[in-house]
């Protein structure tokens, strides 16, 4: 019981944090483009790649596994938006902006990628710093 409620106060943070941004990014960038959809999908798949990496077995620095818990499944899950991607993609294309719901799609799996071996890589860092 204890493991969902960590993931469920996670998710509620996650996703407060994500309409918070998403409509700073609205605000700042417009809504022709889900620019705050990709931003958190982008943020989280670095911060997923991070504690990962930070919580691996050769890892300098211990990440318990409820703090794996609370922030891949909780913040992570309810922070990034593939769900609200589809459905912004799908728009796009029903509304006919071809090249806008590729650019959502190409963007969004490339960005994400880079994210995430973003995140491993500052894990790997972190780890090998001398002084941790």
């Amino acid at each position: 019981m204890k493991s969902y409620l960590i993931v469920a106060l996670g998710g509620a943070i996650g996703s407060v944090a994500r309409f918070w941004f998403s409509g700073l990014a609205a605000r700042h960038w417009g809504g022709a483009f889900p620019w705050g959809t990709l931003a958190v999908n982008v943020i989280g798949s670095f911060i997923i790649g991070l504690v990962a990496g930070l919580a691996a077995v050769e890892s300098r620095m211990w990440v318990s596994p409820t703090s794996r818990l609370f922030i891949m499944v909780g913040i992570c899950g309810g922070f990034t938006t593939f769900s609200s991607f589809s459905l912004q993609t799908l728009n796009l294309a029903r509304d006919g902006e071809w090249l806008r719901a590729g650019a959502n799609i190409l963007g969004s799996v490339a960005l994400c990628l880079v994210g995430v071996w973003a995140g491993y890589l500052v894990a790997a860092q972190l780890n090998s710093s001398k002084g941790l």
